[in-house]
Formats: structure tokens, sequence, C-alpha cells
């Protein structure tokens, strides 16, 4: 009776090393699997940073077209009214032309 437990200590040493194996291996996997989720995570978010820088930029060449658009119009407006500021000028001094000539006859 007395080699039974001699037998029983390396048997027992085996298997609890062999669970404590498992369940490291185990313990590893999980924490392979979790990092390779969350990389795949923030891959995704990358993706979507970058989409959403791209669509900012072609709404900022859109608003950037439509600011210079706006701004050759008033120019326009602004020249069109200066235009017709300098035909009234002329118009104002050939009618006060024409008053002296009348007042002299």
């Amino acid at each position: 009776m007395k080699i039974i437990p001699y037998i029983l200590i390396p048997i027992t040493t085996l298997v609890l090393t062999a669970l404590l194996l498992t369940a490291c291996d185990e313990r590893k996997a999980t924490i392979d699997a979790r990092t390779k989720a969350k990389k795949e995570i923030l891959n995704e978010e990358k993706i979507a940073v970058d989409q959403a820088a791209e669509q900012a930029k072609k709404q900022t060449d859109l608003n950037a077209t439509v600011d210079k658009a706006n701004i050759e119009a008033t120019k326009a407006a602004e020249q069109a009214d200066l235009d017709a500021e300098k035909k009234k000028a002329d118009s104002d001094a050939i009618a006060e032309k024409a008053r002296l000539e009348v007042l002299r006859k």
C-alpha cells in the first residue's frame, strides 16, 4: 500500500500540470482573439476616418467652388453698378452742359 502514494504523486502532478497548461493555452487563445478583434475594429475605424476625410475634402472643394462663384457674381454686380453710375454721371454732365447752353442763349 505504500507504493500507491508514490505512484499517485507523479500522476497527480502530471494531471495538474496538463490542466494548468491547457488553461494557460485557452487564456492565450482568448487574448489573441480579443487582440485580433480589437485590431479589426481599429482598422475599420481607420477606414471610416479616411472616408470621412475624403468626403470632407470633396465638400470643401464644392464649398470653395460655390464661394468663388458667389465672389464672381458679386464682382459682376458691383461692376455693373459702377458702370451704371459712370453712365449716369456722363448723362448728368451732358444734361448740365445742355442747361448751361440754354441759359446762355
